[in-house]
């Protein structure tokens, strides 16, 4: 970098920043500072030079313009060669420039009306990063406080940034204002109301690595979604427990999707990207008991969402069982302390009050993203036609509005059979509807006499219908609208069951 050196300063965030520009000033730098960086460093005592000496200067347009002039950005770009072209032109060269922007995405997220979110949209913090990083074969760019660290202990090593590190400070540099970028446009394109926006443009940054993806042959890591709402895995705290996996994190995220589908205490039980109970009850440790002994056998080595706090008496339901990881808003001190005692159980916080995400959904295929809006339309008992000669109780519209709040989370072709609200039954990702039913009754054994079934889809034919009426099946709720509905309809009846059409499919591949 040469012997006199110099570092450009102007941030948003002032984490580690004293400490910072104390390590450059001990390795013979001299600092120079945009206004309000200067005047944070100065109160912690380390000395700035203003970039108003450079530029002739401070900042202009009520603070729009600070660091956009030639003068700053030539002293960036200029490449080894052109140093002589620099000093000729009266500016001089910087070696190392930390920056970072102002907080858009935070304002995006609060929901931010359109004139306060256009302030918050940085311009010349983010010129001044894509010329350091663009000129890294000479330049040092920081733009998270956790580089710091980094560049002060090459420093203390050999006097200099390699050029690797430069290289990886340049390609970190890129990643963060183009996710700067995806954010404004995120931003910008939902004030249009485009639910589904002209461009795709994802800026998710690495959580965590994974020990392997799905099998152990494929490398895997998890990565947050910069402009996520509602409650997501990448909020969640791990308290205990093994690391988690890949598989981990898929039931989780179902885990989650369910509990925050119920106002009421809720558990999901997941076990291979598919609900094997759901329950809700007065309490979190009943709904638990409840979920669990849908399916005890499946349960074995499972996942478990609950909506609400896990107390100790819920504690005490779980400790019994073997649970692969847990996720709740909260623990407390008592039954985290029991839970502790199982080695492996992961115990995931997500800190507070669980909220639904209704963010777009994205599945890869081959060349390409499959992008859709995420939710359902909302289901209620007010949203049922009787098709049947026989109308359900109140007591069956009940359970079959909860059988197809969970059916929504079932893999598809599913069916769910449902008790006071709590599965006893469910047929999951079958290629016929029928198979489908024969194993949500397989499963509910003799839970299933007087059960209530959602079905994600219409039956195409009569034979589901009659192999639910086998185990006594006595309410159903389909969309509805197949050719052979009225054949459907006929089986219902002369079965005793009471239908409802819902007019909602709810598939789930």
């Amino acid at each position: 970098m040469g012997t006199a050196r110099r570092a450009l300063l102007s941030v948003t965030s002032r984490e580690g920043l004293v400490e910072f520009a104390r390590g450059l000033q001990g390795h013979g730098f001299e600092l120079w500072a945009s206004e309000g960086t200067a005047s944070h460093l100065e109160q912690g005592g380390v000395p700035t030079r203003p970039l108003a000496d450079i530029t002739g200067h401070g900042a202009i347009l009520g603070g729009r313009v600070k660091t956009l002039h030639p003068a700053v950005h030539a002293g960036i770009l200029a490449r080894p060669d052109q140093l002589g072209e620099l000093e000729r032109a009266g500016y001089l060269p910087f070696d190392l420039v930390c920056v970072n922007l102002y907080a858009f995405e935070e304002a995006a997220r609060k929901g931010v009306a359109l004139p306060e979110a256009v302030e918050a949209m940085d311009i010349g913090g983010v010129t001044l990063i894509r010329a350091a990083a663009k000129n890294f074969e000479r330049v040092a760019v920081a733009v998270r406080p956790a580089q710091y660290a980094t560049i002060l202990k090459e420093l203390e090593g050999s006097g200099e940034v390699t050029r690797d590190t430069r290289a990886r400070l340049a390609a970190e540099a890129f990643a963060y204002t183009s996710g700067y970028d995806t954010a404004i446009y995120g931003y910008l394109s939902r004030q249009l109301g485009e639910a589904l926006p002209g461009h795709l443009r994802l800026a998710q940054e690495k959580v965590q690595d994974l020990r392997y993806g799905e099998n152990p042959h494929s490398a895997a890591a998890f990565y947050r979604d910069g402009d996520a709402t509602g409650t997501t895995l990448a909020d969640c705290v791990q308290l205990h427990g093994k690391e988690l996996s890949y598989n981990n994190l898929l039931d989780l995220d179902l885990a989650l999707r369910i509990a925050t589908e119920f106002p009421e205490p809720c558990a999901a039980v997941i076990k291979h990207a598919n609900p094997s109970g759901v329950a809700i009850a007065e309490t979190g440790g009943t709904a638990f008991r409840r979920a669990f002994d849908a399916d005890p056998i499946s349960a074995y080595g499972c996942v478990v969402g609950l909506n609400r706090t896990v107390d100790l008496a819920a504690a005490k339901e779980m400790k019994a069982h073997f649970i692969e990881a847990l996720l709740a808003p909260g623990y407390e001190a008592d039954a985290l302390e029991l839970l502790r005692t199982k080695k492996n159980l992961r115990i995931m916080d997500a800190g507070g009050l669980l909220r639904a995400s209704r963010d777009l959904e994205h599945v890869r295929i081959h060349g390409g993203t499959l992008v859709q809006t995420s939710g359902w339309p909302p289901l209620g008992a007010a949203a049922l036609k009787t098709v049947t000669k026989r109308a359900p109780t109140a007591e069956e519209v009940r359970d079959l509005l909860f059988a197809a709040r969970v059916c929504k989370y079932v893999k598809s072709n599913s069916i769910v059979l449902a008790m006071e609200n709590a599965t006893v039954g469910i047929g999951a990702g079958q290629m016929s509807r029928v198979d489908s039913s024969r194993i949500a009754g397989f499963k509910a054994g003799d839970k299933a006499k007087g059960s209530r079934l959602a079905s994600d889809a219409y039956f195409p034919f009569r034979d589901g219908l009659d192999e639910a009426a086998k185990v006594g099946v006595a309410a159903v709720l389909q969309p509805g609208g197949s050719i052979r509905d009225a054949e459907v309809i006929a089986a219902a009846d002369e079965h005793g069951m009471a239908m409802v059409f819902s007019g909602v499919r709810m598939f789930r591949h």
